[in-house]
């Protein structure tokens, strides 16, 4: 018989006593085996949510995590490997430039991604719009391709870290999303699973981010790495800024079409600034002395993105398009544009049917948002702020009167945050 009770961990937890590792091993191991119920496992959550969790607690709650299932071994790989995570934007297309990119330049990008749920979109969301690409590969093929490839983007297999899916669901429906050891453990225990050498955290901060506060976004991505370091994954953080959409495109097709631009040498400035200080980073924590400017202005990004989705049964040559139903936002007076408000462009997005509100939603692959305006704009009445695009009447109506909100004319400006606000190191 146990010499632990769900009971008593909770109660310790609540009264703000630290769990040893024996407790934190068994009541995981125990919830995991049924052992322990949905409802005391949520009381616990909530302890944690207002007690917290040490160093010590939290590293071994991660490694319980990780061993509640497999391991990705991208051991043997000629290359060095090395992945981003970001903490979910709006418009944050970056996956879809940057591990093609990296691998151009000589690592191998393991991209285990997800798909969106409220205002934020999702990697695989997006690139469900080319035709026959599929997100879901076996290990072997994720090495297989990365060794051929350099890079994979796809859905994390659901053997890595398993107790994190039941507990990332519980907490969705108990409202403790928010702690941060529980998002921090979250999130690594899945990249330490993959097998990455190393990680590079994209920690958003703004209005339209998870965190919209930056001493928060500050102790996530701090704690986050130690937890990488602690976990022999070299891991570095930055804090950029999401206050308003990252570049024009909100939406799967519309973002994939962008995110093609910057390949070939085009698209908004904003992408291809946090493109390239991601992919700095990335290649010197694995010691790869490239310019990925150079890689993405001579083409050779844009060929292993197009083998990257061929390898994966996508057609890198398909035609992309949005909705066919769509309405322009124009400017009602002259003035200066002095926001553009991440969040409500995101929720617009969402509503015109780019989004899902649960997880087992269907998507729209064209619906969305063109942003023609940036922050400091200066417009004159009748100019197009943005293009809205839908599959149907009602998502477009109900998209028409999110987007409404979303923008300021002549209001007064809030403190700008440069896109790379600060970089966190162990």
């Amino acid at each position: 018989m146990s010499r632990f009770s769900a009971v008593d961990v909770i109660s310790a937890k609540r009264d703000g006593d630290e769990l040893s590792d024996d407790a934190i091993t068994w009541v995981l191991d125990a919830y995991q085996g049924g052992d322990v119920a949905e409802e005391q496992m949520s009381a616990l959550l909530m302890a944690i949510y207002f007690q917290g969790l040490g160093h010590r607690e939290l590293r071994t709650w991660t490694d319980r995590m990780i061993a509640s299932g497999e391991t990705l071994d991208l051991r043997g790989l000629s290359r060095p490997s090395v992945d981003k995570h970001s903490t979910g934007g709006v418009g944050d297309k970056i996956s879809l430039i940057l591990a093609p990119l990296v691998a151009a330049c000589g690592a191998a990008v393991p991209q285990l991604s997800g798909r969106g749920l409220g205002h934020t979109g999702g990697t695989l969301d997006k690139l469900e719009s080319i035709p026959g690409w599929r997100a879901a590969l076996s290990n072997d093929e994720i090495r297989h391709q990365l060794e051929s490839v350099g890079a994979v983007i796809c859905a994390a297999g659901q053997g890595l870290a398993p107790v994190d899916r039941r507990l990332y669901a519980l907490r969705d429906v108990t409202s403790t999303v928010e702690s941060i050891p529980l998002i921090s453990s979250s999130i690594m225990s899945k990249k330490i699973a993959e097998g990455t050498q190393a990680l590079v955290l994209d920690v958003k901060v703004g209005r339209g981010a998870f965190i919209k506060d930056i001493e928060r976004a500050r102790e996530l991505a701090t704690t986050m790495v130690e937890l990488g370091v602690s976990h022999d994954v070299a891991t570095v953080a930055q804090l950029t800024a999401m206050n308003e959409p990252l570049g024009q495109a909100v939406g799967n097709a519309l973002e994939v079409i962008e995110s093609v631009r910057v390949l070939q040498g085009d698209g908004p400035r904003d992408v291809r600034e946090l493109t390239l200080s991601l992919a700095s980073s990335m290649l010197s924590l694995v010691g790869i002395d490239e310019d990925p400017a150079a890689k993405l202005d001579d083409g050779s990004a844009y060929e292993v993105y197009r083998a990257m989705i061929a390898a994966q049964g996508g057609d890198p040559d398909a035609h992309l398009a949005p909705s066919k139903l769509h309405e322009t936002i124009e400017a009602i007076d002259d003035g200066v544009v002095t926001r553009v408000d991440a969040l409500r462009v995101g929720v617009s997005a969402w509503r015109l049917g780019a989004g899902r509100a649960r997880k087992e939603d269907d998507v729209s692959a064209g619906a969305g948002v063109m942003c023609l305006v940036r922050e400091g704009d200066r417009v004159t009445k009748g100019q197009p702020l943005f293009e809205i695009f839908a599959d149907d009447e009602s998502h477009l109506t109900q998209g028409r009167d999110t987007i409404r909100d979303a923008f300021v004319l002549n209001g007064v400006p809030d403190d700008a945050l440069p896109l790379l606000v600060e970089t966190i190191t162990a």
